[in-house]
């Protein structure tokens, strides 16, 4: 990547000697994942981030990329440190490269490129095992919003799927399901999130990853009507499979629906070799008993921080933790 062919980004304080600043494009999206893959497996000892989600990042609706990505590099080229910002923000220093106040510099870049972008509040989600990101933010005014979690399944043997309740049957995920699954989790969804997910964002996310997982995904019907769909990743660097969401129609709560279309997942992971299941949740979506009653276990905790934007100190408006 030639750096006389992109801006400067706005805003960028002075960096440490040997390093070097410039915007993120379609082309650094292994790089930068190559840096998420170090930082994660710092902190846990494995790699969750892939490809698909560093391509959804920088693919999110209103954010431009030329202004709201920061790319640090140090004098022989590698990347040392990332962030970006929309709605959401996200700093990661690379861990070779922490201790030179880089982490510090992207945060106040990043607070500084919301400000000018017009946002009232910023927020960044953070594991609650890194205690310096935690103290980093605490000290610069961030206080917590929400609780989120990763659970996950042990599957040494092959998992029990419990019979559906009277007229309710169960397929894997087929071509032609996508918007009236993308229909049904955003309606699901509707009770806890901020805003609804167009089709093209959530299928980023989602159905369009190259770990997308189909006959891994489970769609539960009542007399050929949806009411409810799991959507599952197979993340091959983690050697696990991923339930990236779980939804019901709220009319056919209480059935068991969720538990069946997580066991019909699970299964269908543990038959292509996987041995454990993960999946995130939060505070907000009151899932977590399900989860746990399930059988899943929490493998570690983050929290969603806020910090308040408005010049004259109003509170802003809420934020959900899943606002994508």
């Amino acid at each position: 990547m030639s750096w006389e062919c992109l801006p400067m980004p706005e805003l960028v304080p002075p960096l440490p000697a040997g390093y070097r600043a410039r915007p993120a494009t379609a082309d650094d999206i292994s790089t930068i994942h190559r840096l998420v893959s170090a930082c994660e497996r710092e902190l846990y000892g494995r790699v969750q981030t892939d490809l698909g989600g560093i391509t959804a990042v920088l693919a999110r609706p209103g954010l431009v990329p030329e202004l709201d990505t920061l790319l640090i590099h140090d004098r022989t080229g590698h990347l040392a440190a990332r962030a970006w910002v929309d709605r959401r923000s996200e700093v990661d220093v690379h861990p070779r490269h922490r201790g030179r106040g880089l982490g510090a510099m992207l945060l106040d870049w990043a607070e500084a490129r919301a400000r000018r972008a017009g946002s009232e509040q910023i927020v960044q989600t953070v594991p609650d095992d890194d205690a310096g990101a935690v103290a980093l933010l605490c000290s610069r005014g961030y206080g917590p919003m929400v609780t989120e979690w990763l659970l996950e399944f042990a599957m040494p043997d092959e998992p029990a799927v419990p019979e559906p309740s009277a007229g309710i049957t169960v397929r894997p995920f087929c071509p032609g399901d996508e918007h009236n699954a993308h229909q049904l989790i955003e309606d699901a969804f509707d009770e806890w999130q901020q805003r609804r997910m167009p089709y093209q964002e959530w299928a980023r996310h989602t159905v369009e990853r190259p770990t997308f997982a189909p006959a891994m995904s489970a769609l539960a019907f009542d007399g050929g009507q949806l009411v409810g769909a799991v959507v599952a990743l197979d993340l091959p660097e983690t050697g696990e499979g991923y339930i990236e969401q779980v939804a019901v129609r709220r009319d056919h709560r209480n059935q068991g629906i969720a538990r069946l279309l997580l066991c019909h997942a699970f299964r269908a992971f543990h038959r292509q070799g996987r041995r454990t299941c993960t999946l995130g949740t939060h505070s907000d979506t009151g899932a977590l008993t399900l989860y746990l009653r399930v059988g899943m276990k929490v493998r570690r905790s983050s929290t969603v921080y806020r910090k308040s934007l408005h010049a004259c100190g109003r509170s802003p408006a809420p934020i959900r933790s899943d606002d994508s």
